[in-house]
């Protein structure tokens, strides 16, 4: 698209901004970590917001936490007595992450795992309204099985860096594994009956699904 920046700039414009608490987040985490760029930011976290708090889910599983953007905007959508249960293979950044949980007030309404999703999911034994994909590229499609067994019938799954800059749009050209992982990911959900799709090309891409039978 032509004049991508002026128009990423004018959507930021005519978007809730983010409050003090997600903007302090943002630049902690531009200060302290290698790869800002795997915030959410202002325009895909406001969305994730909307569609929690249109959604009002009591259960909301993230995978990837990184330091706690997504999983704020997820959180404040949730009903009364509602958790959301966040996975890192990672706890580097943990700390980091639930200081903002704190300052949020949402320090009771997310708890914070560290491991392999694919080995603590199962465990958990829940079923959940509303489940965020954002962790290992490589596993996407792992990520995405277990997520579905986990998954209430007329449930969403959200997943982020369907795009994977792009590298999607050339197959034939791929060497590295995380543009392949997304990839077959992609293909998979395509391909698959269970679910209803929007991808949705905001940011690096957003992929909206709904298991529409188990």
């Amino acid at each position: 698209m032509e004049n991508y920046d002026m128009v990423w700039d004018y959507a930021l414009k005519h978007t809730t901004a983010e409050d003090d608490i997600l903007y302090s987040l943002y630049r902690e985490t531009n200060l302290k970590t290698v790869y800002p760029r795997m915030l959410s930011g202002q325009l895909q976290g406001r969305l994730l917001e909307m569609i929690s708090r249109m959604m009002s889910p009591s259960l909301i599983l993230e995978i990837g936490t990184f330091t706690g953007y997504s999983a704020i905007c997820l959180a404040r959508g949730l009903q009364e007595g509602g958790l959301l249960h966040t996975i890192d293979i990672d706890d580097e950044l943990a700390d980091l992450a639930l200081k903002y949980f704190r300052l949020a007030g949402l320090a009771e309404k997310i708890i914070i795992h560290t491991g392999d999703a694919c080995i603590l999911i199962p465990k958990l034994n829940e079923a959940f309204d509303l489940i965020f994909i954002d962790g290992d590229k490589e596993q996407y499609s792992d990520y995405y099985k277990v997520a579905m067994d986990s998954l209430k019938t007329g449930g969403y799954i959200l997943a982020d860096n369907v795009l994977w800059g792009g590298k999607v749009l050339r197959p034939s050209l791929l060497t590295d594994k995380e543009a392949r992982g997304i990839l077959d990911f992609n293909e998979i959900i395509m391909g698959d009956p269970r679910v209803e799709k929007v991808f949705l090309p905001l940011r690096d891409g957003l992929y909206l699904i709904r298991k529409a039978s188990s």
